[in-house]
Formats: C-alpha cells, structure tokens, sequence
C-alpha cells in the first residue's frame, strides 16, 4: 500500500518518494519492520498466553536433559511470525505482483494447517493434533494451486540464457579478462592468435518455460520437457504437469522437513533464517539482467518483489529468536514451522532453483531421512519379533543428547555409540545453523561452481 502511496506522490515531486521504487530500500526496510514487529508482537503474546496458562503440554522434550524444565512454555508462536511477515509485504510490497501473491497464499495456507494442528493440541488435549493425512492433503493443495498458477499464469515468464560465441576477425595478443559471465580462450590458426570470447545472453522476449537450474554442470539448465517429449504433441503439457508434481514434491517435503526440525529453542527459526538469506541472494540475482548473465542463469522480470518477501521472512524469524532461543520463553508449533517450510519450497520453486534445495535445505532433508529410515527399519524387524533401531532416537537432532540411560533396554540400537558424548541443546542448535551456513555459501557457488 505504502509502495503505491509513495509513486503516486513521486508525480509531484515529493522528496524522498523516489527511493520507494528501488527494491533494496523496500526489502531493508520490510526486514527492519518485521524484525521489530516480531519483538514487540512475541512479548505480547507470550504474556497473552501464561496469563490464560495456555502451554505446550504435549511436547516430546518436556524437560530438558540439563533441566530446563519447558512444559507450560506458549506455542502457537508461529501465529507472531506470519503476522510480521504479511504486514510488512502488504505496506511495502506490489501487491499486483503474481509471484508476491502466491508467497502470501501459501503463508496464510499453511498457517492455517499448522494452526488447527495446534490447536487440536493445546486446546483439545489430542497429542496426536491434525491427522496426518490431512496435513499431506493441505500441503499437497497448496502444492497444486502453485504449480497450475506458475504453469497456467500469462505473468509468469522468464528470458532463458543461451550462449554466443563470437571470434574477432582482427589479431589478438592478450586476450581480456573474463567479466559480465564472459569466458575467453585463445586458439592458434596460421600461426595467429585468435581470441575467441563466449558471452552469455538472454533471449529478447520473455515466454513460458520448463527450465530449471541444475547445479555442478556447465550450461545447467534442466527441461523437464525432456523427459516428456516421446509425447508428442502431448509433450508440453506432459512437461508442465511434471513440473506441478515437482512443485507438489519440494513443497511437501521441505515443510515436513523444517516441522521435524523444530525440537528445539531457536533450531528451525535459525536454520530458516539462513536459508532465507540465500534465497533472497538468488532471487535478487535472478530479477538483475546483469547478475543473470554473469552467473548464467535464467533472468526472471519481476522476481525482485520475492527479495521484499524473504527480507520480510528474516526479519521475522530473527525477531522470533529474541523469545525462542535457549531457553524458550515460546515456541512455534506447527503454525510455524509448517509456514516456514512452505515459504522456503515455493520460493524456490518460483525462481527456478528446485533443484538446489537438497542442498540448501540439507539440514531438513537429514530430519526427514533419519526419520524414514529409523521409521522402516522398526516396522521391518518387528514383523522378525525383534526391535532394533538404526539411531538413539530421531529425529537427528535428538540423536545428540539421549543418554544410554534413556534406551529401551530390550531394542538394539545399530548406533548405539554415536555420538559417545552428549551434548547441550544450545550447542546442538549452534552447531546446525554453521551447518546450514556452510550449506548456503555452498548453494550460492554452485552458480559458478560447473
């Protein structure tokens, strides 16, 4: 709203209205209000909710193994988080940009899915919450409406990148050094040195698309038409519903993900920040011609709105830590973290790095795993008569400070010495995010790493 304000002013020459069109100054101001908004809002709210004595009661680390004792502690503290996100965007945003539009479905979709699961929690006394396979279905739902909106849109269109090599007909000595995405070799012919220069350009007009960014090869775009083109005619259809299922995939899985992430004070939310760091990175290079071209990757117009939306994210969740780091004053349920995650798979998603998230969310994707296979291994060996466990527990997280003590004494544990050390949440926590650093830096060099 403000954005609109603020250009309609610019007609008359009002100072400072000008600096409401470049994106830098939006996102780093969406970034300082939410990351206030977020403070003001959690104390509000936990105060709120220990004068009604409404508290986690259900969780699996009721008492800290070091003694922190966290039953009673407020939940639902995602409900703070996508409140400092949405008001920020819709003050600061254009709210006529499709691809701000669908970030904010998804956050009101999947808030409301994480809600009703706590509030089945909190307020109904069902441990279990939502059953699961109306999660799968809600997550699903919006992984749908996603892919058929990017798919079946007219605004969304990307440049694709293509190269162009061009040899000079005049000699050459010393051939310049590489810039704007250009690559130089030199080649011998007659005895003359000819400098050959490869320069990265993007096609004129703007259309529909099914490429993808591939990391670690050269020339890495993917066309998921590829694999759908002994289709025939039906092909480009077939190719765009295989991009939906895509779609469906990163959604389902990295909300799920970043849900069994949150077990403990300041684990989701600091891994989620990073995250969103190295997706605002990407989608600012991806709306940049310039940058576009000097990584080799797809020019997305109107993409930068998505910078304004993830600043907003971090802010949010940097401010949520305020309350939520050791020792949690609250925490955010399943409002939160199933937000969290479908926030980070859709925008993915719209910028065409799908295909990196194995990587950026690695530490989301080791959750889910340990999970699946601790989960398979169990029902496995119980059909045997025996029980046996591939961790201490899981998710991975856990796996760091169960004690021998805490085993079940008649299951067999495959990693029963792994770690040999238990260690204090804080430092758990702490040693995920360096993690999750490393795997951002990682994502972003990908770009040039071919």
């Amino acid at each position: 709203m403000l954005y609109y304000l603020f250009r309609f002013l610019e007609q008359y020459n009002i100072p400072g209205a000008h600096m409401w069109g470049y994106i830098s100054f939006r996102a780093l101001l969406a970034l300082i209000l939410s990351l206030v908004l977020s403070a003001w809002l959690g104390e509000k709210f936990i105060h709120y909710m220990r004068k009604r004595k409404i508290g986690e009661t259900q969780r699996d680390t009721a008492i800290d193994p070091f003694g922190e004792k966290k039953a009673g502690t407020p939940s639902m503290g995602g409900i703070v988080i996508i409140i400092a996100i949405l008001l920020p965007v819709l003050l600061l945003g254009r709210m006529r940009n499709i691809y701000l539009i669908l970030m904010i479905i998804t956050t009101v979709w999947l808030g409301f899915l994480g809600f009703c699961d706590d509030y089945i929690k909190i307020y109904r006394k069902h441990k279990e919450g939502l059953k699961g396979k109306y999660k799968i279905v809600g997550q699903v739902s919006i992984g749908l409406i996603v892919g058929l909106v990017l798919w079946l849109s007219p605004d969304v269109v990307m440049h694709e990148n293509m190269e162009r090599v061009t040899v000079p007909a005049q000699e050459t000595v010393v051939a310049d050094a590489p810039h704007d995405g250009a690559e130089t070799a030199s080649s011998t012919q007659d005895g003359t040195k000819v400098e050959k220069k490869t320069v990265v350009v993007h096609k004129d007009k703007a259309e529909k698309s099914l490429k993808t960014t591939i990391p670690f090869v050269k020339n890495h775009n993917l066309d998921y038409g590829y694999f759908t083109k002994w289709l025939g005619k039906w092909g480009g259809a077939a190719g765009w519903a295989l991009f939906v299922l895509m779609t469906i995939l990163v959604v389902t899985a990295v909300s799920n993900g970043a849900n069994l992430n949150d077990g403990m004070d300041g684990m989701c939310a600091g891994n989620s920040a990073i995250m969103g760091v190295a997706l605002g990175i990407l989608a600012y290079v991806s709306s940049n011609t310039e940058f576009a071209s000097y990584l080799n990757i797809m020019y997305i117009p109107h993409s930068e709105e998505l910078v304004v939306f993830m600043c907003a994210f971090i802010g949010a969740l940097i401010g949520f830590l305020w309350y939520n780091a050791y020792p949690a004053q609250m925490f955010m349920g399943d409002t939160g973290s199933l937000t969290i995650g479908g926030i980070i798979g859709v925008c993915a998603v719209i910028i065409h790095k799908e295909l990196l998230v194995p990587i950026l969310c690695g530490v989301f994707l080791m959750e889910s795993l340990t999970v699946i296979i601790q989960t398979q291994v169990f029902k496995y060996y119980k059909h045997k008569g025996k029980k046996v466990r591939v961790f201490r527990s899981t998710p991975i997280h856990d796996n760091f400070r169960k004690l021998d003590k805490d085993l079940d004494p008649k299951c067999k544990y495959v990693l029963r010495s792994w770690p040999r050390n238990r260690f204090h949440e804080s430092k758990i926590t702490l040693r995920f995010w360096i993690f999750t650093i490393f795997l951002a830096a990682l994502t972003i060099i990908t770009l040039k790493i071919r």
